[in-house]
């Protein structure tokens, strides 16, 4: 099996648009900025050998205040500067009571199904209480980037940082720690 670092896309890869201390979505490729460090840190992910699948609610499809065309030419522009295996999306809204929209841990469960991926030792790395909730009930770790909304708070992440190296180089240790035990 292998292993993965599943990552939520706004305000893990690229910076949330901020209204009243609320994240929101670019809502075109031009308001999509990549955040410092994130591509440096996805190689060093490849390099140790995880997968990085994004998984993100995209529920502005389902309100009508953008396009599904929209949301899939930022993925792209994201899949092409990044390295970045796979995106898996969920299109709805709270309302529709779907298994994929986090926290819910659909989106998680098909990635890993895809990519024989074990839960148990990937990680989800996510900046909202709904990612770290997610993760934890797919069965894998969980790193929250703390981005400071004005929001609920997760509860229970494992590590909390404000930028995504800093979450690759912790989880760098568990891989370390892998790699020693397996030598025993």
């Amino acid at each position: 099996m292998r292993k993965a670092a599943f990552l939520d896309r706004d305000g893990v890869l690229n910076r949330a648009v901020v209204k009243a201390g609320k994240p929101f979505p670019p809502m075109n490729v031009g308001e999509l900025e990549i955040l410092p460090g994130v591509a440096h840190a996805l190689e060093r992910l490849r390099e140790a050998g995880y997968l990085s699948i994004v998984v993100t609610n995209q529920p502005d499809v389902a309100r009508g205040t953008t396009t599904r065309s929209a949301v899939e030419a930022i993925n792209a522009h994201l899949r092409h500067a990044l390295a970045l295996d796979a995106f898996y999306v969920c299109w709805h809204d709270d309302s529709s009571a779907c298994g994929c929209r986090k926290p819910a841990p659909g989106l998680i469960l098909q990635g890993a199904s895809d990519y024989n991926v074990d839960r148990a030792a990937s990680f989800m790395i996510g900046d909202r209480w709904r990612d770290i909730e997610a993760g934890q009930r797919a069965g894998c770790r969980t790193v929250w980037i703390n981005r400071h909304y004005d929001e609920r708070m997760p509860v229970g992440a494992e590590y909390e940082t404000d930028e995504l190296e800093s979450a690759v180089s912790w989880i760098m240790k568990f891989n370390g720690k892998a790699k020693d035990e397996n030598r025993s």
